[in-house]
Order: C-alpha cells, then structure tokens, then sequence
C-alpha cells in the first residue's frame, strides 16, 4: 500500500496512530475497519485451546486468510483452517492426536459507519463455513455453519486509546459420518476491549467476552456459559506488516448440570492467539 495511504497516520505529535487497521488491534474482539478500497491483505491467525474437565486436552488451528477491499465499505476475504488435536483421557471425547483441514469460509464485510467520519465504527459481518473435522474433538464431520457479527469501535483519545464492542452469533448444523446423527449448537457472544499506545506503533490492552452455548435449532435448551478476560498486544513491525497476541483465561463459567464455577464442557480453560498479516 503506498505511504501516503497507509494504515498509520500522524496526529499534531507526530506519533503513530492506527487509522485503517484496527480490525487486529485488539485480541479475539475485533475493530470495525476494513482497509481502503482496493487494498488486499494476507493473514495467518492461530489460536490454541486448552484444559478441559478431565484428562489433557490441547487445539491448535490456523486459519490463512487472503482478504481484499472490493469497494470503499465492503470487503471479502477466503479463509482455510488447519488443526493439530492432542486429546487424551478427556470424559466424553476419544483420544486422538492427528492433523488436517477443519474447515473452508468466506467472509464479506460491510462497513454501515466509518469512525473518521460518525462518533463510532460500525461494520458486519457474515461468514459462512463448511468445516470437515469438529473443532473440539477432531471427529470427522459433514458441517455448516454462519457466524454473523457486529462490530463497532470508537477513538476514545485521540491517537491514544480505542474501545471496541463485539456482538456474536454462530449457529451450526453438523453431520456426524460415524453414526449419522445431527448436531445443532447456536452460541451467542458479547465482547469488549481497551487498546492504548504506549509507543508509537505499539499496543497494550485488555479484553472480556462472554460466551453462551445452546443445544438444538433454537435458543430454548442451554447448554452452558463462559466469561474470559485477558491481555493484548499488538505491534507494527513495517510500513505493511503487523503482529497481535491475545491471551483469554476462563475466570467464570457454568454448564447446563455440572458441578463446579466454570464450564469446562463446552468451553476450554485457556485460548491464545497470534495473527501475523502483510497488507500489498
């Protein structure tokens, strides 16, 4: 991207600030922009789960994703997921250690508010998914899935110190090929976040998100609920590069007839992530 369209922009200090990329400046919450018009990006986004209730219990899946600004507000992106599972002696799933695709998405993005130009950035997005291995417990799967979300963000000092508000829905209907039967597991998400500079091109942050399981088409049968909190970091390591951290722990949680203050059924004690993304 040409110098004088990118990312970064200069206040009256002359330090750097985020202008078109805070979509990864937080961690698992996401900013509402979406790059200039014609502006393609690559990215690689891992995250790692684990602790379950019982036994070891350990996911990694990285997802590469090519993204492209088709229009001013509206962008596309194609998305391939591969995972590692290290499941042993976990109460309800096999052991297993394997690798392979997860899953195949799209995603389109439309921004309704650029924050540069109303009080606040307001963007959604819709991504359908085919996934091929559960993305617990590795058992291969005929899936589909939508996950739609609304994300808005707000410069609340400026150059300084942003705030974001994720709103979640996934529903999923899953095929199991070893015995025919059929899943359906809606989740619902709230989540929001802090990101200060504390140099030019670094920042530091902290983010909570709350997570709500159900079981079957509806919302009518709960299944379970998580909250995590946790730190983020991001950095601009060139004029196109750029890497994040995030790291959630489960700090509160409560499945549907389990014992216990977190819910370590449907949700894992620990997710991390690290995304890396080169924009041209």
């Amino acid at each position: 991207m040409p110098a004088d369209t990118a990312s970064s922009r200069a206040d009256d200090s002359g330090s750097a600030i985020v202008g078109d990329e805070t979509e990864d400046l937080f961690g698992f919450v996401e900013g509402s922009d979406i790059g200039l018009a014609g502006q393609k990006e690559l990215e690689a986004d891992s995250i790692f789960r684990f602790g379950k209730h019982t036994g070891t219990f350990a996911d990694a899946a990285t997802e590469l994703e090519f993204r492209y600004t088709a229009f001013q507000n509206f962008r596309i992106a194609a998305d391939a997921t591969f995972a590692y599972y290290d499941i042993a002696g976990v109460t309800g799933l096999d052991d297993r250690r394997q690798a392979g695709v997860q899953s195949l998405s799209f995603d389109a993005r439309f921004q309704v508010l650029d924050r540069e130009n109303a009080p606040f950035g307001l963007t959604m997005s819709l991504e359908p998914h085919l996934g091929f291995a559960d993305e617990t417990s590795g058992v291969p799967i005929n899936h589909f899935g939508i996950e739609a979300l609304l994300l808005a963000d707000h410069e609340i000092m400026p150059g300084r110190l942003f705030g974001a508000l994720n709103l979640l829905f996934d529903t999923d209907r899953t095929h199991l090929l070893a015995t025919g039967g059929v899943e359906q597991e809606p989740t619902l998400g709230i989540g929001s976040a802090l990101a200060a500079q504390v140099t030019p091109g670094v920042w530091l942050g902290a983010e909570a998100r709350y997570l709500r399981a159900y079981d079957g088409a509806g919302l009518n049968r709960f299944s379970g609920q998580a909250l995590y909190i946790g730190p983020t970091f991001y950095v601009r390591t060139g004029e196109k590069s750029w890497l994040s951290a995030a790291w959630n722990v489960q700090v509160w949680g409560e499945g549907a007839g389990l014992p216990g203050p977190l819910d370590l059924v449907n949700f894992e004690h620990h997710q991390i992530k690290f995304r890396v993304g080169y924009e041209f």
